[in-house]
C-alpha cells in the first residue's frame, strides 16, 4: 500500500452528479491522503497504514518543531483513493497500472484505512470510489511525504 500524504490548511473534494458540481468530502487542518493499493495488500496492511498517518510527527509544537500527529493537533484526515500511485512509467510513455488492485479489492481495503483512523479518534471526510474526482488543497509548509507500508 503507498500513500501520498499533504499536510493541509485545507481540501476537499468534489465530484460532477447530475450535471452539478458537489463537495463530497471536506477538511479544515490535517492531513490529505492520497492512497494506493495493490494486489498483495490486505487488511493488516491497511490498518497499519492508517496508524501510521495518525502518528506520524509532521504538526509543529509549540516551539515551531514536527513533534505532533494528527491525532495530537486535532487534524483531520482527508483520504483519497488513488490507483495511480502505482503506475509504471519504466517503458514508453503511457503509464501502466497493472499493479493496482482491482476496485473490488481496493474499495474495502480503502475503506479499511478510513475505519481505523476513525477507530483512532479522528474525523475523516473521503473521495468517491470509481468517480472522477476534483481535488483542492492547500498544501501546509509545504510538507508532502510518501508512504510505502
Amino acid at each position: 500500500m503507498r500513500a501520498l500524504l499533504q499536510r493541509v490548511t485545507d481540501a476537499n473534494v468534489t465530484i460532477i452528479e447530475d450535471n452539478e458540481r458537489r463537495v463530497v468530502g471536506e477538511i479544515g487542518a490535517g492531513i490529505c491522503a492520497f492512497v494506493g493499493i495493490t494486489d498483495d495488500d490486505d487488511e493488516v496492511v491497511a490498518v497499519r497504514l492508517a496508524d501510521k498517518i495518525a502518528n506520524l510527527r509532521i504538526f509543529d509544537d509549540d516551539d515551531g518543531v514536527m513533534n505532533r500527529s494528527v491525532l495530537d493537533s486535532g487534524g483531520e484526515v482527508l483520504v483519497v483513493s488513488q490507483f495511480t500511485l502505482y503506475a509504471d512509467t519504466r517503458k514508453g510513455r503511457r503509464p501502466s497500472y497493472i499493479d493496482a488492485a482491482r476496485p473490488e479489492q481496493a474499495e474495502p481495503l480503502c475503506e479499511r484505512v478510513v475505519d481505523r483512523l476513525r477507530e483512532l479518534g479522528i474525523t475523516v471526510a473521503t473521495g468517491r470510489f470509481r468517480t472522477d474526482m476534483t481535488v483542492d488543497l492547500r498544501n501546509d509548509g509545504p510538507i508532502t511525504l510518501s508512504l510505502e507500508i
